[in-house]
């Protein structure tokens, strides 16, 4: 499992940089980009454990978590210019948090006896998108998941991808399937502008 737990470190990471990047473009100060970071990389965490009665959430009750936050999004406020560089930096750092939060959060679920394939999926759900969800919130941003892009729809693949071959392999190697199927179609959807179709008012005759 040493991998999975080297997995969460690096979605951490990469919440709190998307989270704490966009906070710099909003022109947000120091303590703003700061907690734009934390929330961003732990919400989703808290929201999952509250909901399915796993109380202090586990981002609360283990400091590391918060200090890995903390540190990234003060490394992005020193080194925010290098990561402009990248094309889609933000959504890049988002798709990996992505991903690893909707494994670690189906995971949760089945760790705790659940075996609601409805649950499970919308617990990997709420933990992918719960952070991001509030991070666009807060700086008034119509969320990723309900915009025309492939995000939410991401996570729910992944967390079927982990139900599905759950008990035909290992949980491990269930949990990178999950991360790697998530990853992989916000990736390709990024790239290839893979859209969800929108509702368009009809205009009044």
């Amino acid at each position: 499992m040493f991998l999975i737990e080297a997995f969460v470190y690096i979605g951490t990471i990469a919440f709190a940089i998307s989270g704490s990047l966009l906070a710099i473009k909003k022109d947000l100060d120091m303590f703003g980009v700061l907690l734009l970071g934390l929330t961003t990389a732990l919400a989703g965490g808290v929201i999952r454990d509250l909901m399915i009665g796993n109380i202090p959430p586990t981002n609360l009750v283990d400091p590391q978590y918060f200090l890995v936050s903390l540190l990234a999004s003060l490394a992005t406020i020193l080194f925010h210019e290098k990561f402009d560089r990248f094309e889609h930096g933000i959504a890049f750092f988002d798709a990996i948090g992505l991903g690893v939060f909707t494994a670690v959060g189906a995971n949760a679920a089945l760790s705790l006896d659940y075996s609601q394939p409805f649950l499970i999926v919308a617990m990997g759900l709420v933990t992918g998108i719960g952070g991001g969800v509030l991070r666009d919130v807060f700086v008034r941003e119509i969320p990723l998941v309900f915009r025309k892009e492939i995000y939410g729809l991401a996570s729910i693949a992944g967390s079927v991808a982990l139900i599905v071959t759950y008990s035909l392999l290992s949980p491990v190697i269930s949990l990178y399937i999950c991360l790697v199927v998530t990853l992989t179609i916000r990736i390709l959807a990024l790239k290839w502008k893979w859209n969800v179709p929108i509702v368009h008012k009809k205009p009044n005759v």
